[in-house]
Formats: structure tokens, C-alpha cells, sequence
């Protein structure tokens, strides 16, 4: 009005659309501009220290190359996931400008775990000005909506599970999710991911590491301590970093000192810590207490096993569970990355993970674990046993924890074969056993493992099982298991050309027979003295010491051990340069061997006879019952004397002319023994240098 005045003032202030004006005359339109919203850039710095994962970057993009909008990068706690990630999508920023996103869901446990709806409200936020529904689907409806053909970059570090990563997924089809866990999270196949497992760093990746974390002079002051350091932390790039820090925190502290400390299994988790916080423990508790409560009973038994390789059936044992539960539980324990799975029904232990687990547990819990398990490889390595040589006598054996699962083997070859797979984890179970002073169990295991020495000639496993085998006998007190171990052992001195230690065992089993009265005993040692005096070339010496065997073995009706000793004095016979002789006795100790029946030593004494007959002439029958004694050995799966037989199939080849097919045995056998004896290889490497050239 005329005369009036339209004035803001004093402490009043203007917000939003404000109008000040005198008369009005018509409408007023207001037009408030909408504000910009930043394009979101929410991925974490670059890691500082990232070293190597080179070959793991490739394998990221060869993956999105591939047009998949969703990848799940999956490793262990402390593996690096979270830095691998941010590596890849920050130098792949310029393929995504209309944003780049971030959330810690915070997964490593469901109690803490971020809903998708506090992740989905931030991002919305981030990108809308606009309200942000209450409710999870209609927040995941909007964020759809509002990303539908943007090229968005999308992190989701820590994910618990499938749900709480699937409503953060964008509608365009240009866009890119990593998500990282410590669990599998296999449930997002079917959104279409793909998947990267993330390993530990290699030696020399981890000492990088550590190098960019207290300077490369102090690591070349003391290479080998920087090495111990970088091994004690198994390849974990989080146990590394936590090294280096407190390393750079103490410049005055020798590498040698960190190394010696981490060195004391009980502490070296209690040392990774920085501003008190127990950086890798507590990462891998966070995974613990995510696991229901068998899965963890699981985890803390398998933990106390200092086996390098598990599977089903030792998780079974370990637990007293069925097959089918132990599978279940180590799914679980794989999903959680707490257990790597390198091929089927093939488990192990990172090792602080395994420590981790066996600081869970108690002294009780591991007795009673690792008890469990020794007595089913006990119990199944003498199944094994009595399919491979169902004439070998067996004593006694005793479990703690009767056996019930199936052996998982159903013939000869089979049991030979789960024999040689096993055979760390067999001798890792009796030092464990030694250890504990449990010693039946320690002389019972290495006399079950009797066909595996036998038959594949691991003559320092044979020795060093027998060694232990014979002190746990004498302490246990049990005099039949003294002298198999004695007899048994001494057989692999002698098959190592360790002869006179040999011989002085055999003594030793001779004269505890004669006290305990045992000729049949008595007998195994007079056969042995007498091979091994025939090993070292004194044939004169050998012959009354078999002689003698096969006396005591007639009185006590101990057919079989008359068969072996004959094989010896045929040996020695066709040594001595009379085949016919060593004929007679060949001929004789198969027969014995297959009225017994006992298939190996008749398929030896077989190959031997042939080997003779050749000798004395009869070429074409030689040949046969080499060859049908060779065909047993395959079958069996006896390397040892498949090589011999091929090396007497060489002989008797080269003794007729025939240069070229004498050849093919020797190289064929020296295919076959290079692996297991020195000596063998060296012979059959002499019988090729001896033929004419080809």
C-alpha cells in the first residue's frame, strides 16, 4: 500500500523460495531449480603396500571381459580381498562415470552384519535428492529404477550371505558389483555371478610386502630372518602387514627377534597385533563364531591334527561322525574359507588358520581327536595289509576307538594304492603317536604299513617306522612285536644295502627267539642273515643259514618259510653260474609258495625260475613265466619287482641276440626303479651302456 514499507530485517534470514514485493497483481510461479548431486566416488584409497596379484588382477578382468555385471571375490580372513578389489575398480574408474559406490556390510558375523536397507538408503542418497522409502523393497525398486542404464561401479566389501548382497544389485546391465567374503556364497550363481578365490601371496610377493613396509636395507640386513618372518606369516598378506608394522614401530628390532617370537607357535597369533588390537585373531574369530556349533566342534578337532592333507574320512574319525555328516560340516567349513578344498574330497589348513583352530580347542579335545584318528588309519592300514599279503602274519592290534567306517577299498590294487597316498599322513600319525608315548599303537602302525614297504620300497620310511617301531616294542614290553620289528626292519637295511646293520638285527631278532623259545622266529632270522650275507656277495656264507632256516621251518610246519628260503638258494645258485640247480630250487619254492597260497612271493619265485630256465638255455619258456610273473606285479601294483622282472626280461633278451628288445625292458624297468633306488638305476644304466648301439 501507498505509504507502507516492506522491509526484512533484525536477525531474520531468508531459506528456500522466498517472495517480497509491494501489490501483486496475477498469479506467482516459482521455480526452484533442483541441486546437483555429486557423482558418487566412494571407493577406498588405493592401498598403500599393494604388491604383486598380478596374475589375480588378469583373472578379474578376464572375468568382466566377459560382460558379467557380478563377481564375488572369496579367500580367507586377512587374504587381501578387500585390496585386491579396490586395486581393480580404481584403475577401471573411466569405464564407469556415473558413479562408483562402496558399503562394508560388515559380514564376518550375522549379529553385526549391515541390513540392505542401511546400505541402500545411503546409496540412494548418495544419487537422489529426492525422500528415501522406508521399506527394503521399495528402496531396492527405486535404486533399480534410478540406475537402470548408468555405468555404476558397485563395491560391496564383507558380504555375510547372498541375501544381503542381492537388493544391492543395480538395473543396468553396464554396471559392476564385486562383492567380497569370507564365505563362498555359491547362493549367487544364480544371480549370474562368477567367482575369484583368492590365495595367499607367494614367498617372494610376501617378502615385497614387507620390504615396502620397513625398507627394503633393513630386510637385506638379514635376508634369512626376513625370510622367517615372511614364512611364519604362511603368505598372509594381513599377518605381513601387522609384522611390518610393528617392525616399523620398533626400528631397533632385529628381524631375528620378530622371527625368533613368531617361531613360538603359542604366541605367534598373540604377536600380530597393532594398537592392541589382535589384527589376525580377531579376524579369524569373527569367522569362528559365524559357524554353528558342529561346524566349530569340527573345526577345533581338525585343527589338532598335524596332518598336511584331510579328507572325509579322517573328518569323520576326527569327529565320530558319519560320512555324510562329515561332508556336510566340511562344506560348511569351506564356505566360510577356513578350509581349503585343492581337489575332491582333499581338505586343508592355511597354517595360522589352523593354529587359530587349535587354540580354540582344549588338551583333552586334541587327545581324544587325534586318537581317534590314528586308530582308523590303524585300523584301515591293516585291512589293507590283509588284502595285499594275506599270508604275512599279523599281530594283535588294539583301539582305543573301535573302527566303523568302511574301508575305502574293495581289492589289492586299491589297497595299495590308498596305502601310498597316505603314506605322509601314516608316518606323521606314528611320530605323533611316538610323541605321545602311546607305543602299541606306534609298533602296530609301522608293522600294518608292511605291504607299502614291501611293495613300493620306500626304504627311508622303512627304516626310520621300523627304528621307532622297535624302541615303542621294548618300552611297550611286548616281545613277538620286538622281534617283527627286528625281522621286518631288517629287511629294509638290507634292501637299502645297509648289510651289516641288517645282519646285526637279524642277530639281535635270532637270540630274542631263542629265549622266547620261537623256532618259527628263530627261522625269519636265520633266512635273513642268510639273504643278507647273499646281498653282500658272500654266497659261501649264506647257504648254511638257509639251510638251517628251512630245518627249524620243517619242525614247525612252516611250509611257507621253506618256499622263501629256496628262493634265496636259488639266488645264490644262479649267481654261482649253475642254472640248473637254481632251477630245481626255484621250481620247488613255487610250488610251495602257491600250495600256501601266497601270490606275491609265488609270482617271485616264478620270475626267478623263468629267469633260470632262460639261463640254462629254454629261452621261449623263460620268457613266458617272466611275462605272466610280470603281468602279477602290474596287476598288484608292485613297482619294486615289476622292475626286476623287466631287467631279467632284458637279460634274458640280450643273452639271445636280441639288443633292440633288451633295451626296451632295461629302459622300461629304469623308468620304474629311478624313482626309488640309486643302485638299481645305476645297474640298469650299466646293461644299456653294454648293448651295441642301436
Amino acid at each position: 500500500m501507498s505509504g507502507h514499507t516492506n522491509r526484512i530485517s533484525g536477525s531474520a534470514r531468508l531459506t528456500g523460495v522466498t517472495v517480497q514485493a509491494g501489490d501483486v497483481h496475477g498469479g506467482i510461479h516459482v521455480h526452484q531449480p533442483t541441486p546437483d548431486v555429486p557423482v558418487p566416488r566412494q571407493l577406498l584409497p588405493a592401498p598403500p603396500h599393494f604388491t604383486d596379484r598380478e596374475s589375480d588382477l588378469a583373472a578379474l578382468r578376464e572375468l568382466s571381459a566377459h560382460r558379467t555385471g557380478l563377481v564375488v571375490v572369496t579367500g580367507a580372513a586377512g587374504v587381501g580381498k578387500t585390496s585386491l578389489a579396490t586395486r581393480w575398480l580404481r584403475t577401471s574408474g573411466a569405464d564407469f562415470p556415473d558413479g562408483q559406490f562402496y558399503a562394508d556390510l560388515r559380514g564376518h558375523t550375522l549379529e553385526d552384519a549391515a541390513s540392505p536397507s542401511e546400505v541402500l538408503g545411503r546409496f540412494l542418497r548418495a544419487l537422489y535428492p529426492g525422500p528415501v522409502p522406508a521399506d527394503l523393497a521399495e528402496q531396492a525398486a527405486l535404486w533399480r529404477s534410478l540406475t537402470s542404464g548408468l555405468r555404476l561401479a558397485v563395491m560391496l566389501d564383507n558380504v555375510c550371505t547372498a541375501a544381503q548382497a542381492r537388493p544391492l544389485l543395480p538395473g543396468s546391465e553396464h554396471s559392476l558389483v564385486v562383492v567380497t567374503s569370507r564365505r563362498r556364497l555359491t547362493g549367487l550363481r544364480i544371480d549370474g555371478a562368477v567367482f575369484h578365490s583368492l590365495d595367499v601371496l607367494p614367498p617372494h610377493a610376501a617378502e615385497e610386502l614387507l620390504i615396502r613396509g620397513i625398507g627394503r636395507d633393513r630386510v637385506e640386513g638379514d635376508p634369512a630372518a626376513a625370510r622367517r618372518v615372511v614364512s611364519l606369516c604362511a603368505g598372509l598378506p594381513l599377518a605381513v602387514c601387522v609384522a611390518s608394522a610393528r617392525l616399523a614401530a620398533r626400528p631397533r628390532q632385529s628381524l631375528r627377534a620378530m622371527a625368533d617370537a613368531l617361531a613360538r607357535p603359542g604366541d605367534r597369533l598373540a604377536l600380530l597385533t597393532v594398537d592392541g588390537e589382535t589384527a589376525v585373531r580377531g579376524a579369524l574369530d569373527d569367522s569362528y563364531e559365524a559357524l554353528p556349533a558342529p561346524a566349530a566342534r569340527l573345526y577345533r578337532r581338525l585343527g589338532h591334527l598335524p596332518l598336511p592333507e584331510l579328507d572325509g574320512r579322517i573328518a569323520a574319525s576326527a569327529g565320530g561322525h558319519t560320512l555324510h555328516e562329515a561332508d556336510e560340516l566340511l562344506n560348511v567349513l569351506v564356505e566360510a574359507n577356513l578350509l581349503q578344498d585343492p581337489g575332491p574330497d582333499s581338505y586343508r589348513f592355511h597354517d595360522l588358520i589352523r593354529l587359530h583352530a587349535r587354540q580354540r580347542g582344549t588338551e583333552d579335545e586334541a587327545d581324544d581327536t587325534v586318537r581317534r584318528v590314528a586308530d582308523w588309519y590303524l585300523a584301515t592300514a591293516t585291512e589293507a595289509e590283509k588284502l595285499i599279503t594275506p599270508a604275512q602274519f599279523t599281530l594283535d592290534r588294539d583301539h582305543v576307538h573301535q573302527p566303523y567306517l568302511a574301508v575305502p577299498f574293495t581289492d589289492e590294487t586299491g589297497a595299495l594304492s590308498w596305502l601310498d597316498r597316505h603314506r605322509v599322513n601314516l608316518m606323521t600319525v606314528l611320530r605323533t603317536a611316538e610323541d605321545r608315548r602311546w607305543h602299541t599303537l606306534v609298533w602296530q602302525l609301522a608293522d600294518a604299513m608292511w605291504p607299502l614297504f614291501l611293495k613300493l620300497r620306500y626304504y627311508d620310511l622303512w627304516i626310520e617306522a621300523h627304528e621307532r617301531g622297535l624302541t615303542a616294542a621294548r618300552l611297550a614290553g611286548h616281545a613277538a612285536a620286538e622281534r617283527q620289528m627286528l625281522n621286518s626292519g631288517a629287511i629294509g637295511l638290507s634292501a637299502a644295502r645297509r648289510i651289516d646293520q641288517a645282519i646285526a638285527w637279524y642277530g639281535a631278532s635270532r637270540e630274542a627267539a631263542r629265549l622266547a623259545g620261537d623256532r618259527r622266529d628263530e627261522g625269519q632270522a636265520l633266512l635273513g642273515i642268510g639273504a643278507a650275507h647273499y646281498e653282500a656277495g658272500r654266497l659261501t656264507e649264506a647257504v648254511p643259514y638257509l639251510d638251517r632256516a628251512i630245518t627249524a621251518w620243517k619242525e614247525t610246519g612252516y611250509s611257507r618259510g621253506t618256499g622263501l628260503a629256496r628262493i634265496v638258494l636259488g639266488e645264490i645258485a644262479l649267481a654261482a653260474g649253475d642254472p640248473p640247480l637254481a632251477v630245481r630250487h626255484f621250481d620247488r619254492a613255487h610250488a610251495t609258495l602257491a600250495a600256501v597260497p601266497d601270490p606275491h612271493d609265488t609270482a617271485r619265485a616264478l620270475a626267478f625260475l623263468g629267469r633260470a630256465r632262460a639261463a640254462a638255455g629254454e629261452h621261449a619258456s623263460g620268457t613266458a613265466q617272466l611275462l605272466s610273473a610280470l603281468g602279477t606285479f602290474e596287476h598288484s601294483g608292485s613297482v619294486h619287482w615289476r622292475a626286476r622282472t623287466l631287467e631279467m626280461l632284458g637279460q634274458t633278451a640280450q643273452d639271445s641276440g636280441r639288443a633292440d628288445t633288451a633295451r626296451d625292458y632295461y629302459l622300461r624297468s629304469l623308468a620304474l626303479c629311478a624313482p626309488i633306488s640309486v643302485e638299481d638305476a645305476g645297474r640298469l644304466r650299466e646293461r644299456l651302456d653294454s648293448l651295441p648301439a642301436g
